[in-house]
């Protein structure tokens, strides 16, 4: 016998998401700041080509910002406060993806005054960071080829959700055997509109169309 359960809770869930998503922009967008949420499987690289935008950006004067949200841990928060920025840090414990309502209580805590571009490191995940908008400008997934060239098609929702996609460590596509043309087909397939950048992090290539491609 199957069993039948109400799920209203999770319609509420995402409707609450949704709502305090809202003014979560609307305190961006006030504050004349632009907000970035980075989404990207653990060791995609998020944190590295925040780090390569931030001393981009940080010469010209940018004032820039970063939460850093993490299953547990500080190892990310400690790599962004090196730059001499302003970063908090979230530790979700099990949740898998930050919410808005997480964000919103971070905002009570920045003086978004004194920043420029808002950068924030979700959870390592390539699913549940989709259902769960934080109120960002936009949202940035990123892939590693270390994860194979069959991975945008095996995640096709929060793809379909990006404002920018990054392809990274592209410098070993060869040496791991992924074929860099398969996920730009399939990227192109899921999210034909979305602009498409090739980096390699670690080297800086394609850091500058990056910041393009976030109108930075």
């Amino acid at each position: 016998m199957h069993k039948k359960f109400d799920a209203q809770l999770d319609i509420d869930i995402l409707k609450v998401n949704s709502e305090i998503s809202e003014g979560n922009l609307n305190k961006f967008e006030e504050a004349n700041v632009k907000a970035f949420d980075f989404m990207g499987a653990i060791g995609s690289g998020k944190t590295l080509l925040i780090e390569g935008l931030i001393d981009l950006l940080k010469p010209s004067g940018i004032r820039c910002g970063v939460i850093a949200g993490d299953v547990a841990g500080d190892d990310d928060y400690k790599r962004f406060k090196s730059h001499d920025v302003t970063v908090t840090s979230i530790t979700t414990g099990k949740e898998c993806h930050l919410d808005a309502h997480m964000i919103e209580h971070q905002l009570e805590e920045l003086d978004l005054s004194q920043l420029d571009v808002l950068f924030i490191e979700n959870v390592g995940n390539l699913v549940c960071p989709s259902d769960f908008p934080l109120g960002t400008q936009k949202r940035v997934v990123v892939i590693s080829v270390t994860e194979g060239d069959d991975m945008v098609r095996k995640h096709p929702v929060i793809f379909g959700h990006a404002d920018v996609i990054v392809i990274n460590k592209i410098d070993i596509s060869e040496a791991v055997e992924v074929d860099i043309d398969v996920i730009l087909s399939d990227a192109k397939k899921i999210s034909p509109h979305t602009p498409i950048v090739c980096t390699d992090a670690k080297h800086g290539q394609g850091l500058e169309e990056l910041r393009s491609k976030l109108g930075l």
